[in-house]
């Protein structure tokens, strides 16, 4: 696989770009989130589902939410200041961020939209997608807040 065909690599480059520490670890696919953790060695609540949203003007957000948890969405919108917001379907997430479900992180997305972390993730050395299936990113969540500016909320709730 050639450098340029490897979506690990733009996350790397990124990282670097914003002198963020990162780590990236093959691992095999799973089937759940809790098998997901065994495989990584972490509870659930430590992988971190990077959500794309669409705003009613076609732009876009990252949602930032403990994998044991789920976007609450009226949290959200208060936050965000708007009374829309809607996840988009699988092709309109690639184009927005230039990786496929699954794999999204914002970094090294094809577009830097702002990131809203929930505030559960502070504090914490978290696991997320890597710009690839079968690949975790590990970084510090204040880590990666502080270096996407990212607004700190409470945006989840209990997956019911």
């Amino acid at each position: 696989m050639s450098e340029g065909s490897d979506p690990t690599q733009r996350v790397r480059d990124a990282a670097a770009a914003r002198s963020l520490t990162i780590e990236i670890r093959e691992r095999p696919a799973a089937n759940s989130l809790n098998e997901a953790a065994a495989l990584l060695g972490i509870p659930p609540a430590g992988i971190v589902k990077t959500l794309v949203v669409k705003r009613s003007d076609d732009t876009y957000l990252f949602a930032l939410v403990p994998g044991d948890r789920a976007i609450s969405w009226p949290k959200l919108r208060a936050v965000v200041g708007v009374n829309k917001l809607q996840l988009p379907d699988p092709a309109r997430a690639l184009a927005a961020t230039g990786y496929e479900r699954g794999t999204i992180v914002p970094v090294g997305s094809t577009t830097d939209w702002p990131v809203f972390a929930d505030e559960r993730i502070v504090g914490a050395r978290i696991a997320m997608g890597a710009g690839a299936h079968g690949y975790s990113l590990f970084v510090g969540a204040d880590d990666l807040i502080a270096a996407y500016g990212a607004t700190v909320a409470d945006i989840s709730q209990e997956i019911s």
